[in-house]
């Protein structure tokens, strides 16, 4: 039974996770910790931020609350009814963007396989927070020889 959520903001130029996050699994908890996320990494900022996010997040009250905070939304579009219009759409930063989200999967499945978080060891959102937290920190050192070769 899935009781927690872990959730991550990746810098797309390179890869690195800049915030790690975890809640209890509810059916709202990723829309949440999208908002919370851009508000706790530059809070007042007035420098125009962009998240990117799977299609399960195109609504028009989560799109409408990235804006109000000045995020702009690359939700990739639902087929029929979307919520991101032409003025997101148009600029060739989306295309890119879309292209680049995909790359968030690969420190989830790096921390189940090699990090031990398929199945947590702890209880308590406290304790799981720590070790999902400390796991994250760990596949971006991993990463960390592959971007300084470059």
């Amino acid at each position: 039974m899935l009781c927690f959520m872990g959730h991550s903001m990746m810098e797309n130029r390179s890869g690195l996770i800049v915030q790690a996050d975890l809640t209890r699994a509810d059916g709202h908890a990723e829309r949440r910790a999208a908002i919370d996320m851009p508000h706790r990494h530059s809070p007042g900022s007035t420098r125009r931020l962009t998240l990117a996010a799977d299609r399960g997040y195109d609504s028009a009250d989560f799109v409408a609350e990235l804006r109000q905070m000045v995020v702009t939304p690359h939700v990739a579009q639902k087929s029929r009814h979307s919520a991101i219009d032409g003025r997101t759409t148009r600029h060739p930063g989306y295309a890119k963007s879309q292209r680049r989200r995909k790359k968030i999967e690969e420190p989830f499945g790096w921390t189940k396989t090699v990090g031990g978080m398929a199945q947590p060891l702890y209880r308590g959102i406290e304790r799981v927070w720590a070790r999902f937290t400390l796991a994250m920190a760990a596949c971006n050192l991993a990463r960390l020889p592959k971007l300084l070769a470059n």
